[in-house]
């Protein structure tokens, strides 16, 4: 009966930690290409600064990164519930 539990409970994390940290992740890879696009847009149109700019990757916001913790957090709750899983079964 508990690794019926535990398999469940092992779902539940996994489906919860992808519902977390994908919408997060496409977040952040959106504005990641929305910045690329304007630095060729600029380009485009002359107005780019001629020496080499610094990278304008900025990372995750801290909104991002705490969903990519709280995750990450339950991807190991899920990994320990199916480890568990296959002990009691």
């Amino acid at each position: 009966m508990i690794a019926w539990i535990l398999l469940l409970a092992a779902v539940a994390a996994a489906v919860g930690a992808y519902a977390i940290g994908w919408p997060a992740w496409r977040r952040y890879r959106d504005r990641d290409a929305r910045d690329a696009n304007a630095e060729r847009y600029l380009a485009w149109r002359g107005r780019a600064t001629r020496a080499p700019a610094p990278s304008m990757r900025e990372g995750p916001t801290m909104a991002e990164r705490r969903r990519f913790y709280l995750a990450a957090a339950l991807g190991v709750v899920a990994v320990v519930c199916l480890v568990g899983f296959f002990a009691t079964s």
